[in-house]
């Protein structure tokens, strides 16, 4: 384990490589802790002047067997090898090859990164420096390398051998048992992205045609008899494929493609060219095992990482601190597709709720940091919910303000100069100023600065001179390291209804502010002024979540009621009953009178049901959830009592399934369906609507609700329904639950990713018993500190998703969680860093918990030893 104390690695400290590794040649001989790689590697200098100068390469836990230079064995004094680094002093200053020799033991890589085995197969994982795990090697995204990959392996134990690029030759070692495969991958890629697998696998393989005739062959790769769960998969990835080409104009490049499953993975999926690696959950599905949300997800995930074939790999970062550039811009890409295949309204608000829970805490948080980082201690802490959501807002941004056209063709631009090359922010933004025509200086300000802005609006009417006024400005909190900030660009999109609920058509008398619906607010403060205006307006603002903001909008309730009822933007529309469920519960909070409010909402849900709900059930599943505690949290921003904002939340719900049961138990019958069960957009809405009113039944009469839910456990027909009656009757405490828990459990003992729904649910009842209850669970055979999925499931979903609990005032959640954490770092320091990073929004509680909190992390802090990954946590949490 890495525990030297890191260096602070700077954005402009960036220097070129001295040497460039146009091939590599690897042959990894599979062979249990006497696994060998040895690495032959093609140097030469970038220019005259480095041209014999010091080789550095690096290194993470190695163990050198052997060193050559141009076929000759190195002499001792001529190199200096440790661990973590190799040094060739006086290399020639012609081109040159290296041939590096070093022993692995994959089973006791439990870090999960370079070469290791999960359920016994041979599987890598390199992004950001796991490669260097592997060989010594110049371990940074700015080497592009062609490579080839000789596999060998005993056939018995690893039939499959799959690497980079295409297939270019298979044999048998003759009298031993043992077989290989060479792989060749003819586009330079940096070595974050090299691969390979080696084990007993099944799979399904489909064929596909791009739009130029190239033939590709699809395959997906499972653990044998798990192949009918890969079906979906499949269908998802040939749908982005052909969305990819027709959107974007992007079409794969080599003779097959394939996609692994294995069950140990740090993250969600991995984009190696030609070789995509995945974490289990995010490939395998079926109706039984799989909900609606799990089919979502592996429809976006594997559309994700195909996307980066393009965004990623043909054109990957020059350096981390471009990571914007690879993830931000692909999970724009990915939105995109699940909003043309799906609803666009409806992942829309998905994405935002997203966005405001994971991002926005962050951004509220000591974790806070730009979208392109400036510096960082451990670039593993930096696969985050701002350099992925927010990035991808950022370019959102940047399309509405440019046009769509305009968007296209930078894209094209972007496409065609940089093209097998290792691009920057800079690079990219310069080619939409170029195919727009516009300055971009000042948009470019979103990457380089931290927070979540405000904006802030005023709406004045003049009846009697006919005249209506609103203002517009905007401010950004400090943040870590940025004390003073600058005014961003932000794209407000805006329109007006009057009373009765009908568009008003205004122009302000500014002409050249207002674009259609499109405001753009480029300094502190600006506004709009308007003549001749019969009737007051409603304003509506930030239509479709135009810009990653806060929005201050001080209209009344009755307005957002209005908004909710007759708003032609649809985010829009469930965004205003999202704000009056927000003030109803913080006035709950705060103790304040409700004035009404209340009362308003429940009128505008029973509005809502009697009408237009059944018209997008989607739509409205997402109307009827209302905002999470965590959303609470971060509108309260200091001394948040977790208790309090829970009694008001429930206490809303709880108001709203009682005064609207009769429409819930009506609506939920007429959604009940008897067919065959279909991963569709619109069944998939049809059931979230139909379990949204079971779940608010079940709060507002338990005694009801546990008898609904129980019957809808017995007759389900697919895993959706199922894990809705399930969670609704985790939720009401009694015999019936604990029985149902155990059924369940006992039902799909041998579904390791079900039993993690099971581990997850239970980690998440806001009771006082469920800190117990979790470490019960730690000691079920069902989970394993070992394998990432069961600890975010269990461990991961307490801290991040029961804050009643994690927030105990007696502090035991911080402390048991910090304890875990402290734990794990001894064999996964990157799911050990995420998991302290559950403590982001400490400095916003009430005293009490504040200072427990601190200790909790300041008790990590105090242990020797710690990985870089897990200190830089810690420390920055308490900076």
């Amino acid at each position: 384990m890495r525990t030297d104390i890191a260096s602070v690695v700077r954005l402009e400290d960036y220097r070129p490589p001295r040497y460039r590794i146009p091939r590599v040649e690897l042959d990894v001989r599979l062979d249990g802790p006497q696994t060998l790689v040895t690495a032959t590697i093609a140097f030469e200098a970038t220019s005259r002047e480095d041209a014999g100068s010091e080789l550095v390469l690096d290194g993470d836990e190695l163990a050198l067997v052997s060193a050559s230079l141009n076929g000759k064995a190195l002499a001792a004094d001529a190199f200096t090898a440790t661990p973590e680094r190799f040094v060739l002093a006086k290399p020639p200053k012609k081109p040159f090859t290296l041939t590096l020799v070093t022993r692995l033991d994959p089973a006791a890589n439990t870090k999960l990164m370079g070469l290791y085995r999960s359920s016994g197969n041979y599987c890598t994982q390199c992004e950001a420096e796991g490669f260097r795990r592997i060989t010594y090697f110049l371990d940074r995204p700015d080497v592009l390398s062609v490579y080839t990959t000789r596999i060998e392996a005993v056939r018995d134990e690893a039939p499959v051998l799959l690497g980079n690029g295409n297939l270019v030759e298979t044999g048998e070692v003759d009298g031993t048992g043992r077989h290989f495969a060479v792989w060749h991958d003819p586009h330079p890629k940096p070595s974050y992205l090299f691969a390979l697998v080696g084990g007993k696998l099944a799979s399904i393989r489909e064929p596909f045609t791009t739009m130029s005739g190239r033939r590709v062959e699809l395959g997906i790769y499972v653990e044998p008899g798990k192949e009918d769960r890969a079906a979906y998969a499949m269908d998802s990835l040939k749908r982005c494929m052909i969305w990819d080409e027709k959107v974007f104009g992007r079409e794969y490049d080599l003779d097959v493609f394939n996609v692994v499953a294995v069950s140990d993975f740090n993250m969600g999926a991995m984009e190696n060219k030609g070789l995509n690696i995945f974490n289990d959950k995010y490939v395998l599905a079926d109706p039984e095992t799989a909900t609606d949300a799990d089919y979502a997800n592996i429809e976006a995930i594997i559309a994700h990482e195909y996307f980066h074939n393009w965004t990623g790999n043909r054109i990957t970062c020059r350096d981390w601190f471009q990571l914007c550039l690879k993830e931000g811009l692909t999970v724009f890409r990915d939105q995109e597709f699940s909003s043309d295949e799906r609803s666009r309204p409806v992942k829309r608000i998905a994405d935002v709720r997203n966005l405001r829970a994971a991002q926005f805490a962050e951004d509220s948080g000591p974790l806070a940091h730009p979208v392109r980082p400036s510096k960082y201690k451990e670039i593993n802490n930096f696969y985050t919910p701002t350099i992925y959501e927010k990035g991808a807002e950022v370019i959102r941004m940047l399309k509405v303000l440019i046009g769509d056209d305009a968007f296209r063709r930078g894209m094209d631009l972007y496409f065609d100069r940089y093209d097998g090359t290792a691009a920057t922010v800079e690079d990219f933004i310069g080619c939409f100023a170029e195919a727009s025509g516009q300055n971009l200086d000042r948009f470019f300000v979103w990457y380089e600065q931290a927070g979540t802005p405000t904006v802030l609006t005023a709406s004045h009417y003049d009846p009697a001179a006919r005249t209506f006024r609103i203002d517009v400005a905007q401010k950004t909190p400090a943040t870590p390291g940025q004390a003073k900030k600058k005014p961003v660009v932000v794209p407000i999109r805006i329109a007006f209804f009057d009373e009765d609920g009908r568009r008003m058509e205004l122009e302000p008398l500014e002409s050249n502010r207002l674009k259609g619906e499109l405001l753009v607010l480029d300094k502190a403060a600006l506004t709009l002024s308007f003549a001749d205006v019969p009737r007051r307006p409603v304003p509506s603002v930030l239509r479709g979540f135009s810009a990653p903001v806060r929005l201050e909008h001080p209209v009344s309730d009755a307005d957002l009621a209005l908004l909710f009822a007759h708003d032609d933007d649809a985010f829009n529309r469930w965004q205003a009953a999202q704000t009056l469920a927000t003030r109803v519960m913080m006035r709950a909070v705060g103790g304040t009178p409700d004035d009404g409010g209340a009362a308003l909402l429940v009128d505008a849900y029973r509005t809502f049901l009697d009408g237009a709900a059944r018209q997008d059930p989607a739509f409205a599943a997402q109307a009827l959830a209302l905002p999470s505690e965590g959303d609470l949290i971060r509108e309260i921003g200091q001394d948040v009592d977790p208790d309090r904002i829970h009694a008001a939340r429930l206490g809303l719900r709880r108001r709203i399934g009682h005064a609207l049961a009769d429409r819930l138990g009506s609506l939920r019958n007429a959604l009940a369906s008897r067919e065959a069960y279909s991963p569709d957009a619109a069944s998939a809405g049809r059931r979230a609507l139909r379990n949204a009113a079971l779940d608010l039944i079940a709060v507002g009469d338990p005694t009801v609700g546990e008898g609904l839910a129980a019957a809808q456990l017995q007759t389900a027909n697919n895993m959706t329904d199922r894990m809705a009656a399930l969670g609704a009757l985790s939720q009401i405490p009694g015999v019936c639950r604990e029985a149902a828990l155990d059924a369940f459990a006992e039902r799909y003992r041998d579904e390791p990713l079900v039993l993690d729904k099971w581990l997850a649910l239970q980690a998440t009842i806001p009771e006082p018993e469920t800190l117990d209850r979790v470490r019960k669970l730690m000691r079920h055979p069902a989970f394993s500190m070992q394998n990432p999925n069961r600890v975010r499931a269990l461990i991961g979903m307490f801290a991040a998703g029961n804050p009643t609990q994690f927030n105990r005032a007696d502090g035991e959640g911080y402390a048991f969680v910090a304890e875990q954490a402290a734990t794990l770092d001894g064999t996964n320091p990157q799911v050990a860093a995420r998991l302290l990073g559950s403590f982001k929004m400490w400095r916003t509680l009430e005293s009490s918990r504040r200072d427990k909190a601190e200790a909790a992390l300041r008790s990590v802090i105090a242990r020797p030893g710690l990985s870089r990954d897990l200190s830089d946590i810690a420390e920055r949490s308490l900076a």
